[in-house]
């Protein structure tokens, strides 16, 4: 019986999921699920969940975000944009976009408000999350990771030369570069191009390829924390982002 990891990444319907069997022997499985519980159910149940969402929450922020996205965004060069700054616990667990900024204003050192694209994306992070603080047997299993930090690695360490959206579109070019690195990693092109499933987007479905490739990483011990070892937030939360 194979052993599968996955890779998640956000998407407008919930969460889509690439699912790999570590040993190889088994073609990826994409799907998309409403809600993060519902990618840990699988089936199959996956033993490393790679995911691009911010995990453990900070009281206080300091200058570029929490710890792991000072020390990986400095590494990324041009797409170093793509690793925001994660507000305080109190600004993303906030339901209302003023509030959330004054509670971020509060909290961070020196003052910052929220932008609007990360305040989006807090109940998806308040969803991993909440799993999270229920039930620690899940803080191993469940790890941060980041995209373009993976397809950095893939790509020998340099950064990426194209982004993936120029002004909110997807950009051909980022696109074929992404499907370049993971086709040499083992994907097939046929998946990397067929039609995105109903609520994901190619640049979903790109990245949570990325995402699978760290959680294949993290199962054989080949993966980097940073920080190394991970912090942990005031409920004991993992912080780090697995690369």
């Amino acid at each position: 019986m194979s052993t599968w990891v996955a890779g998640v990444d956000g998407c407008p319907g919930g969460w889509v999921a690439v699912t790999l069997a570590l040993d190889g022997v088994a073609d990826p499985l994409l799907t998309v699920h409403p809600t993060f519980a519902g990618v840990l159910g699988g089936p199959p149940a996956a033993a490393i969940v790679a995911v691009d969402m911010p995990i453990g929450l900070p009281d206080q922020v300091g200058p570029g975000g929490r710890g792991p996205e000072t020390l990986l965004r400095p590494l990324l060069g041009a797409r170093q944009s793509s690793v925001f700054s994660v507000p305080s616990r109190a600004a993303v667990e906030t339901l209302d976009y003023r509030d959330a900024c004054a509670a971020a204003l509060r909290t961070s050192v020196p003052p910052r408000a929220v932008s609007k694209q990360c305040f989006f994306l807090f109940p998806k992070i308040r969803d991993v999350d909440a799993l999270l603080r229920a039930d620690p047997g899940l803080r191993d299993r469940v790890r941060e990771t980041h995209p373009e930090g993976a397809f950095m690695r893939l790509n020998k360490g340099a950064p990426l030369s194209q982004p993936k959206k120029v002004k909110s579109s997807p950009y051909g070019p980022g696109l074929e570069e992404r499907r370049a690195l993971l086709e040499k990693a083992g994907f097939a092109r046929a998946f990397l191009e067929a039609r995105p499933p109903r609520g994901a987007a190619f640049d979903d479905v790109l990245d949570a390829c990325a995402c699978a490739v760290s959680a294949l990483r993290i199962a054989r011990g080949e993966a980097q924390s940073f920080p190394s070892p991970p912090g942990r937030d005031a409920h004991d939360v993992p912080v780090a982002i697995w690369i």
